[in-house]
């Protein structure tokens, strides 16, 4: 599939990436090959194929809950790089 300058600047802009010219062609030459293979996978017939989230099975790998004392907040805080009145201090993230 071929992909235009157009096309390549416009998810470039999307993307808010500032592509060179020299580069435009490159990219579209890559998104157009990358666009060739996945018509090849739509082409394959998967009508008796059951959908999958993963390409091997899995199982889940939690343990069961079990509860248990929680830790003394002096002890939470002990090695906290600060703490007041047994609080985290935290830098300050929104302004």
């Amino acid at each position: 599939m071929k992909i235009s300058k157009q096309e390549v600047l416009h998810v470039a802009g999307l993307a808010r990436l500032n592509i060179d010219e020299a580069m435009i062609d490159m990219f579209a030459g890559q998104l157009g090959d990358i666009l060739e293979y996945v018509e090849t996978l739509d082409r394959l017939d998967t009508t008796d194929i059951p959908p999958t989230f993963h390409a091997v099975d899995i199982s889940n790998a939690f343990r069961e809950d079990r509860i248990k004392q929680h830790l003394d907040k002096n002890e939470a805080v002990k090695n906290a790089p600060e703490e007041e009145d047994g609080h985290f201090i935290v830098p300050k993230v929104i302004e």
